[in-house]
């Protein structure tokens, strides 16, 4: 009988096998979080910090082994919950297993309003369900947002296990290293684990995974190594050189397809596909088009014409050229200046609830049109919490995306109110009207009237 997956703390090896097939090249990392967090039922490392470029698979590693092993867990998103208040409630929820929906009237389990209100709630959750002799594990991803958070909330989540007397395990992830999360004394110090770059080799591995049905395995290797030697120099996110590998593998087989060459032919293929790779590695991270419309754009548009040609075509009657990800920062933006702050959990944030008494009072307020009113300042904070809930697909908070907003303000699509030297100070407001916002969220396909309070 074949040996399979060492069995590490009693983890059957049927599961260890599925969770080191889900992590190609993070089995190291893998297994020295198994160490770390040992049998459910024993005491585990209070608190974890894990820290790693964009696209190193902290994320996917850490969910894998949770869901996997079918581990006690909650997971938020710091950049979504990005007010205390609604952090507890998520992380509560999912404690809890309380999912708002419209047969609850979106109640949340519980309200709490600061962290000691939550750490007693918490502790009584754990008892509700009989987990006193289990780990909870609490994930915390984009952690670097809790430095913008009331001062007590990073010190209480480090010491969560302490003060709510239960077996509780805190994962932080994020992007920066635990040094920039010092704040004076009395801060526990992790136990800090680093995620590094995918090497070349690596991310040769990972992306040979994906080679679509019809080819052969080699194939589509000798066609990711020739992305990853015009990207890799650039480019090392694995999500990033994954979403350009899948979006030109069309154009790298068009020759085969028209018969002009075959699978041996490298030489020919690399010089059909070489000037798109080019022009691709100079929007890397933009993502100008959606996949969608990049897979429409390649099978109606000549191969003469260019990419700006092509995005006029869809734009329509908007004389304005603007990279994929800039619409939907301006379509949240517009959204944000003319939509009351206090709905929006109920048009944006995934399975977060609003008590009874919001829906009462929501329905007692006499509503006057936004529209008439004119836009409203904004925090960047609600921009972006907006952007990242209607924006397909997962997008880091990079610097692209926040040179994109001051790309917005420099043609005056926004305007800054406030300081004009500290972006995470400063308010902002939507200047366009609705007709040029709906052709604009009409070429990424968005629905902006169902987003906008004033038409509900």
């Amino acid at each position: 009988m074949a040996a399979g997956p060492p069995v590490v703390f009693g983890h059957p090896a049927e599961q260890l096998a599925e969770l080191y097939r889900s992590c190609p090249s993070r089995q190291n990392q893998v297994k020295l979080l198994l160490a770390l967090f040992g049998q459910n039922n024993h005491l585990s490392c209070p608190r974890v910090f894990l820290y790693g470029p964009t696209g190193s698979g902290k994320s996917h590693v850490i969910s894998s082994i949770l869901n996997t092993l079918k581990l006690p867990h909650a997971l938020v998103n710091c950049v979504e919950c990005y007010t205390s208040r609604l952090l507890y409630d998520h992380i509560l929820n999912q404690v809890a297993m309380v999912t708002p929906t419209p047969d609850n009237d979106y109640t949340n389990y519980s309200r709490c309003d600061n962290m000691n209100d939550f750490v007693k709630t918490l502790r009584t959750v754990i008892g509700d369900r009989e987990l006193q002799e289990e780990t909870m594990y609490i994930v915390l991803d984009k952690a670097e947002r809790l430095r913008e958070m009331d001062m007590n909330i990073l010190p209480a989540f480090l010491r969560l296990g302490e003060l709510t007397g239960c077996n509780v395990c805190v994962i932080l992830l994020t992007e920066i290293v635990w040094e920039k999360f010092r704040a004076g004394t009395g801060v526990c110090e992790p136990l800090v684990l680093h995620f590094p770059d995918y090497t070349k080799d690596e991310l040769l591995e990972i992306l040979s995974l994906d080679c679509p049905a019809g080819y052969t395995k080699d194939f589509y290797m000798s066609y990711v190594n020739i992305v990853l030697s015009v990207f890799y120099m650039a480019c090392r996110n694995l999500n990033e050189i994954r979403h350009l590998a899948v979006l030109n593998f069309p154009k790298f087989c068009e020759p085969i397809k028209k018969g002009e060459a075959s699978e041996e032919d490298v030489h020919k293929l690399w010089r059909n596909i070489e000037p798109h790779l080019r022009k691709a590695l100079q929007t890397v991270y933009l993502r100008e088009v959606s996949s969608a419309q990049w897979e429409r754009m390649q099978e109606e548009a000549a191969a003469q014409e260019t990419l700006v040609t092509n995005i006029k075509t869809l734009t329509g009657k908007v004389n304005m050229e603007l990279p994929f990800y800039s619409k939907f920062l301006l379509i949240a933006a517009y959204l944000a200046s003319y939509n009351p702050a206090r709905t929006d959990r109920r048009f944006f944030l995934k399975h977060a609830g609003r008590t009874k008494k919001t829906v009462q009072q929501m329905k007692r307020d006499e509503r006057a049109s936004s529209q008439l009113l004119g836009p409203k300042p904004f925090p960047l904070d609600r921009l972006m919490a907006i952007f990242y809930s209607i924006v397909e697909g997962k997008v880091a908070p990079t610097a692209n995306i926040y040179s994109q907003i001051s790309s917005l303000v420099t043609l005056r699509l926004m305007t800054q109110v406030g300081s004009d030297d500290q972006l995470d100070g400063s308010k902002f407001k939507c200047t366009v009207g609705l007709d040029f916002m709906r052709s604009i969220a009409r070429t990424v396909n968005f629905d902006i009237i169902r987003y906008l309070y004033d038409f509900v």
